[in-house]
Protein backbone atom coordinates (compact mmCIF):
# COMPACT_ATOMS: atom_id res chain seq x y z
CA UNK A 1 0.00 0.00 0.00
CA UNK A 2 1.00 3.68 -1.46
CA UNK A 3 0.04 6.29 0.96
CA UNK A 4 -0.67 9.90 -1.36
CA UNK A 5 -2.29 13.13 -0.31
CA UNK A 6 -5.92 14.09 -1.15
CA UNK A 7 -5.96 18.00 -0.70
CA UNK A 8 -9.62 19.74 -1.27
CA UNK A 9 -12.78 17.49 -0.01
CA UNK A 10 -12.51 19.05 3.27
CA UNK A 11 -12.89 22.90 1.50
CA UNK A 12 -9.76 23.91 -0.05
CA UNK A 13 -8.80 24.55 -3.60
CA UNK A 14 -9.35 28.04 -3.53
CA UNK A 15 -6.20 29.26 -5.17
CA UNK A 16 -3.08 27.25 -7.05
CA UNK A 17 -0.49 29.32 -5.11
CA UNK A 18 -1.64 27.38 -2.05
CA UNK A 19 -1.95 24.20 -4.04
CA UNK A 20 1.73 25.00 -5.18
CA UNK A 21 3.36 25.36 -1.64
CA UNK A 22 1.39 22.20 -0.21
CA UNK A 23 2.24 20.06 -2.76
CA UNK A 24 5.87 21.14 -2.79
CA UNK A 25 5.56 20.17 1.19
CA UNK A 26 4.28 17.02 0.16
CA UNK A 27 7.02 15.71 -2.29
CA UNK A 28 9.68 17.28 -0.32
CA UNK A 29 7.93 15.17 2.46
CA UNK A 30 8.68 11.76 0.15
CA UNK A 31 5.10 11.04 -0.44
CA UNK A 32 4.15 9.14 -3.94
CA UNK A 33 1.61 10.74 -5.17
CA UNK A 34 -1.11 14.11 -4.96
CA UNK A 35 -4.37 14.14 -5.89
CA UNK A 36 -7.45 17.00 -6.04
CA UNK A 37 -10.93 16.75 -6.84
CA UNK A 38 -12.89 18.63 -9.86
CA UNK A 39 -15.00 20.84 -7.21
CA UNK A 40 -18.33 23.84 -8.21
CA UNK A 41 -16.20 26.13 -6.18
CA UNK A 42 -12.42 25.27 -6.72
CA UNK A 43 -9.87 25.46 -9.02
CA UNK A 44 -10.00 23.42 -12.67
CA UNK A 45 -7.88 20.07 -11.44
CA UNK A 46 -6.06 19.66 -14.55
CA UNK A 47 -4.83 23.33 -15.29
CA UNK A 48 -4.03 23.60 -11.54
CA UNK A 49 -1.63 20.01 -11.80
CA UNK A 50 -0.16 21.22 -14.71
CA UNK A 51 0.79 24.27 -13.29
CA UNK A 52 1.44 23.19 -9.97
CA UNK A 53 3.59 19.89 -10.98
CA UNK A 54 5.54 22.00 -13.53
CA UNK A 55 7.58 23.41 -10.55
CA UNK A 56 7.70 20.53 -8.78
CA UNK A 57 9.42 17.50 -10.14
CA UNK A 58 9.23 13.45 -9.72
CA UNK A 59 5.65 13.04 -7.89
CA UNK A 60 2.49 11.34 -9.26
CA UNK A 61 -0.36 14.07 -9.94
CA UNK A 62 -3.84 12.58 -10.09
CA UNK A 63 -7.46 13.93 -10.65
CA UNK A 64 -9.96 12.79 -8.20
CA UNK A 65 -12.08 13.16 -10.09
CA UNK A 66 -13.66 14.85 -13.38
CA UNK A 67 -16.79 14.52 -14.44
CA UNK A 68 -17.12 13.12 -17.55
CA UNK A 69 -20.76 14.71 -19.03
CA UNK A 70 -19.63 18.59 -19.19
CA UNK A 71 -16.68 17.35 -21.08
CA UNK A 72 -16.72 15.35 -24.65
CA UNK A 73 -14.04 12.84 -24.60
CA UNK A 74 -12.07 13.85 -26.99
CA UNK A 75 -11.55 16.98 -25.56
CA UNK A 76 -10.64 15.49 -22.13
CA UNK A 77 -8.29 13.47 -23.90
CA UNK A 78 -6.76 16.40 -25.67
CA UNK A 79 -6.45 18.62 -22.42
CA UNK A 80 -5.42 15.04 -20.46
CA UNK A 81 -2.60 14.64 -22.74
CA UNK A 82 -1.28 18.28 -22.56
CA UNK A 83 -1.23 18.20 -19.09
CA UNK A 84 0.34 14.55 -18.92
CA UNK A 85 2.96 16.46 -21.74
CA UNK A 86 3.77 18.92 -18.99
CA UNK A 87 4.41 16.61 -15.82
CA UNK A 88 6.59 14.20 -18.18
CA UNK A 89 4.08 11.35 -17.97
CA UNK A 90 2.91 11.78 -14.41
CA UNK A 91 -0.82 12.27 -14.75
CA UNK A 92 -2.86 10.04 -13.13
CA UNK A 93 -6.62 10.83 -15.39
CA UNK A 94 -9.24 9.70 -12.48
CA UNK A 95 -12.70 10.22 -14.14
CA UNK A 96 -16.49 9.83 -13.07
CA UNK A 97 -20.11 10.64 -13.96
CA UNK A 98 -20.48 12.85 -10.72
CA UNK A 99 -23.88 12.82 -9.46
CA UNK A 100 -27.45 12.73 -10.96
CA UNK A 101 -28.32 16.21 -8.75
CA UNK A 102 -24.88 17.82 -9.86
CA UNK A 103 -25.06 17.04 -13.47
CA UNK A 104 -29.09 17.90 -14.02
CA UNK A 105 -29.14 20.93 -11.50
CA UNK A 106 -25.75 22.84 -11.72
CA UNK A 107 -25.17 21.65 -15.72
CA UNK A 108 -28.93 21.24 -17.06
CA UNK A 109 -27.63 18.31 -18.39
CA UNK A 110 -29.75 14.27 -18.96
CA UNK A 111 -27.77 11.82 -16.03
CA UNK A 112 -29.95 9.14 -17.92
CA UNK A 113 -28.33 5.75 -18.44
CA UNK A 114 -24.56 6.49 -17.11
CA UNK A 115 -23.25 3.40 -17.50
CA UNK A 116 -24.04 3.55 -21.04
CA UNK A 117 -22.89 7.22 -21.00
CA UNK A 118 -19.60 5.91 -19.06
CA UNK A 119 -19.32 2.98 -22.06
CA UNK A 120 -19.04 5.40 -25.08
CA UNK A 121 -17.31 7.67 -23.02
CA UNK A 122 -14.28 5.29 -22.93
CA UNK A 123 -14.94 3.79 -26.20
CA UNK A 124 -13.32 7.57 -27.59
CA UNK A 125 -11.34 8.70 -24.98
CA UNK A 126 -8.93 5.10 -24.35
CA UNK A 127 -8.25 5.59 -27.86
CA UNK A 128 -7.66 9.08 -28.45
CA UNK A 129 -5.34 9.25 -25.34
CA UNK A 130 -3.52 5.55 -27.49
CA UNK A 131 -2.85 7.95 -29.92
CA UNK A 132 -5.18 6.38 -32.17
CA UNK A 133 -7.53 7.82 -34.63
CA UNK A 134 -11.24 8.05 -33.42
CA UNK A 135 -14.49 7.76 -35.50
CA UNK A 136 -17.08 6.47 -33.14
CA UNK A 137 -20.85 6.95 -33.13
CA UNK A 138 -22.67 5.67 -30.13
CA UNK A 139 -26.28 6.16 -28.69
CA UNK A 140 -25.03 9.25 -27.15
CA UNK A 141 -21.90 10.17 -28.42
CA UNK A 142 -19.95 10.70 -31.40
CA UNK A 143 -16.54 11.92 -32.39
CA UNK A 144 -13.96 11.59 -35.33
CA UNK A 145 -10.54 12.63 -34.52
CA UNK A 146 -6.88 12.34 -35.87
CA UNK A 147 -4.45 10.55 -33.29
CA UNK A 148 -3.56 13.45 -30.64
CA UNK A 149 0.09 14.34 -29.74
CA UNK A 150 1.95 11.65 -31.05
CA UNK A 151 5.09 10.64 -28.23
CA UNK A 152 3.21 11.95 -25.16
CA UNK A 153 2.94 9.22 -22.51
CA UNK A 154 -0.49 7.86 -21.97
CA UNK A 155 -1.79 8.72 -18.92
CA UNK A 156 -3.87 5.80 -16.74
CA UNK A 157 -7.31 6.31 -16.37
CA UNK A 158 -8.84 5.23 -13.49
CA UNK A 159 -12.73 5.70 -12.63
CA UNK A 160 -14.63 6.49 -9.79
CA UNK A 161 -16.66 3.63 -9.43
CA UNK A 162 -18.72 2.17 -6.73
CA UNK A 163 -21.91 -0.36 -7.35
CA UNK A 164 -21.48 -3.21 -9.46
CA UNK A 165 -22.08 -2.77 -12.89
CA UNK A 166 -19.60 0.25 -12.73
CA UNK A 167 -16.69 -1.49 -11.10
CA UNK A 168 -17.90 -3.90 -14.01
CA UNK A 169 -17.01 -2.04 -16.79
CA UNK A 170 -14.13 -0.34 -14.98
CA UNK A 171 -12.17 -3.35 -15.01
CA UNK A 172 -13.17 -4.17 -18.51
CA UNK A 173 -12.18 -0.77 -20.00
CA UNK A 174 -10.08 1.32 -17.17
CA UNK A 175 -6.80 0.60 -15.13
CA UNK A 176 -8.48 1.01 -12.25
CA UNK A 177 -10.84 3.14 -9.68
CA UNK A 178 -10.69 5.58 -6.70
CA UNK A 179 -13.24 5.59 -4.17
CA UNK A 180 -14.61 7.34 -1.71
CA UNK A 181 -16.74 7.14 1.42
CA UNK A 182 -15.74 2.83 0.86
CA UNK A 183 -14.79 1.14 4.01
CA UNK A 184 -12.80 -2.15 4.63
CA UNK A 185 -15.35 -4.88 4.24
CA UNK A 186 -16.98 -3.09 1.41
CA UNK A 187 -13.46 -2.85 -0.42
CA UNK A 188 -12.45 -6.36 0.71
CA UNK A 189 -15.70 -8.30 -0.35
CA UNK A 190 -17.06 -6.32 -2.84
CA UNK A 191 -14.76 -3.60 -5.01
CA UNK A 192 -11.77 -6.04 -4.93
CA UNK A 193 -13.54 -9.08 -6.44
CA UNK A 194 -15.56 -7.18 -8.76
CA UNK A 195 -13.41 -5.21 -10.78
CA UNK A 196 -10.58 -8.17 -10.80
CA UNK A 197 -13.48 -10.76 -11.98
CA UNK A 198 -14.01 -8.25 -14.85
CA UNK A 199 -10.45 -7.39 -15.74
CA UNK A 200 -9.81 -10.86 -15.76
CA UNK A 201 -12.23 -11.74 -18.08
CA UNK A 202 -11.51 -8.95 -20.37
CA UNK A 203 -7.67 -9.99 -20.45
CA UNK A 204 -6.36 -7.29 -18.53
CA UNK A 205 -4.08 -6.66 -15.71
CA UNK A 206 -5.05 -6.56 -12.31
CA UNK A 207 -6.79 -2.81 -11.92
CA UNK A 208 -5.21 -0.22 -9.52
CA UNK A 209 -7.82 0.76 -6.70
CA UNK A 210 -6.48 3.92 -4.92
CA UNK A 211 -8.89 4.89 -1.81
CA UNK A 212 -10.09 8.23 -0.41
CA UNK A 213 -10.54 8.51 3.02
CA UNK A 214 -10.59 11.73 5.19
CA UNK A 215 -7.75 11.36 8.43
CA UNK A 216 -7.21 13.75 11.17
CA UNK A 217 -4.99 12.73 14.27
CA UNK A 218 -5.89 13.88 17.28
CA UNK A 219 -6.90 13.85 20.91
CA UNK A 220 -10.54 15.35 20.56
CA UNK A 221 -11.86 12.54 18.84
CA UNK A 222 -15.45 13.42 19.44
CA UNK A 223 -15.30 16.71 18.67
CA UNK A 224 -13.42 16.43 15.59
CA UNK A 225 -16.08 13.59 14.60
CA UNK A 226 -18.55 15.97 15.17
CA UNK A 227 -16.98 18.49 12.71
CA UNK A 228 -16.84 15.63 10.30
CA UNK A 229 -20.67 15.45 10.48
CA UNK A 230 -20.82 19.01 9.03
CA UNK A 231 -17.68 18.75 6.62
CA UNK A 232 -18.68 15.63 5.26
CA UNK A 233 -22.38 15.67 5.85
CA UNK A 234 -23.35 16.51 1.95
CA UNK A 235 -21.64 12.95 0.84
CA UNK A 236 -23.94 10.96 3.13
CA UNK A 237 -26.90 12.30 1.07
CA UNK A 238 -25.80 11.31 -2.69
CA UNK A 239 -26.98 7.89 -3.07
CA UNK A 240 -23.80 6.32 -4.59
CA UNK A 241 -21.77 7.18 -1.47
CA UNK A 242 -24.99 6.47 0.90
CA UNK A 243 -24.89 3.05 -0.57
CA UNK A 244 -21.31 2.33 -0.03
CA UNK A 245 -21.89 3.82 4.12
CA UNK A 246 -24.91 1.39 4.18
CA UNK A 247 -22.53 -1.20 2.58
CA UNK A 248 -20.66 -0.98 5.72
CA UNK A 249 -23.37 -0.37 8.09
CA UNK A 250 -22.31 3.61 8.84
CA UNK A 251 -24.68 5.87 9.78
CA UNK A 252 -22.94 8.88 8.23
CA UNK A 253 -19.58 10.04 7.09
CA UNK A 254 -18.32 10.92 10.14
CA UNK A 255 -18.35 7.04 10.60
CA UNK A 256 -16.23 6.69 8.01
CA UNK A 257 -13.54 9.11 8.48
CA UNK A 258 -10.55 8.34 10.40
CA UNK A 259 -10.06 9.92 13.56
CA UNK A 260 -8.05 9.03 16.66
CA UNK A 261 -4.20 9.01 17.62
CA UNK A 262 -1.07 8.23 15.68
CA UNK A 263 -1.60 4.23 16.68
CA UNK A 264 -4.95 4.59 15.62
CA UNK A 265 -4.49 6.57 12.49
CA UNK A 266 -1.83 3.84 11.06
CA UNK A 267 -4.18 0.73 11.92
CA UNK A 268 -6.95 1.62 10.57
CA UNK A 269 -5.06 3.12 7.40
CA UNK A 270 -3.10 -0.25 7.37
CA UNK A 271 -6.40 -2.13 7.04
CA UNK A 272 -7.53 -0.08 4.05
CA UNK A 273 -4.40 -1.33 2.62
CA UNK A 274 -4.96 -5.06 3.38
CA UNK A 275 -8.53 -4.62 2.57
CA UNK A 276 -7.24 -4.51 -1.44
CA UNK A 277 -6.43 -0.79 -1.50
CA UNK A 278 -3.33 -0.19 -3.77
CA UNK A 279 -2.58 3.40 -2.99
CA UNK A 280 -4.84 5.28 0.09
CA UNK A 281 -4.94 9.01 -0.55
CA UNK A 282 -5.52 11.03 2.84
CA UNK A 283 -7.70 14.12 2.82
CA UNK A 284 -6.79 15.95 6.29
CA UNK A 285 -8.95 17.70 7.83
CA UNK A 286 -8.73 19.17 11.64
CA UNK A 287 -10.45 21.08 14.04
CA UNK A 288 -7.08 23.44 14.73
CA UNK A 289 -3.34 24.12 12.89
CA UNK A 290 -2.09 22.05 15.58
CA UNK A 291 -4.12 18.83 14.97
CA UNK A 292 -3.48 19.48 11.15
CA UNK A 293 -0.15 19.71 11.33
CA UNK A 294 0.43 16.40 13.64
CA UNK A 295 -1.85 15.03 11.03
CA UNK A 296 0.49 15.45 8.41
CA UNK A 297 3.11 14.10 10.66
CA UNK A 298 1.49 11.32 11.77
CA UNK A 299 0.77 10.30 7.86
CA UNK A 300 4.27 11.21 6.68
CA UNK A 301 5.59 8.63 9.66
CA UNK A 302 4.15 6.11 7.88
CA UNK A 303 6.22 6.59 4.48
Amino acid sequence: MKLGVFYGPSGDLHGVDALIDDLRKVADAGFPSYWIPQMPWGVDALTALAVAGASVPGIELGTAVVPTYPRHPLILAQQAATVNDVLDGRLALGIGLSHKVVIEKQFGLSFDKPIRHLREYLAVLNPALDHEAVKYKGETLSAANPPLLPGVPRPAVLVAALGPQMLKLTGQAADGTITWMTGTATLAEHTRPTIDDAAEAAGRERPRIVAGVPVACTDDVEGTRAMAAKTFAGYGRLPSYRAMLDREGLAGPEDFCIIGNEDEVAEQLHALGAAGADDVICSEFAANDDDKARTRACITAML
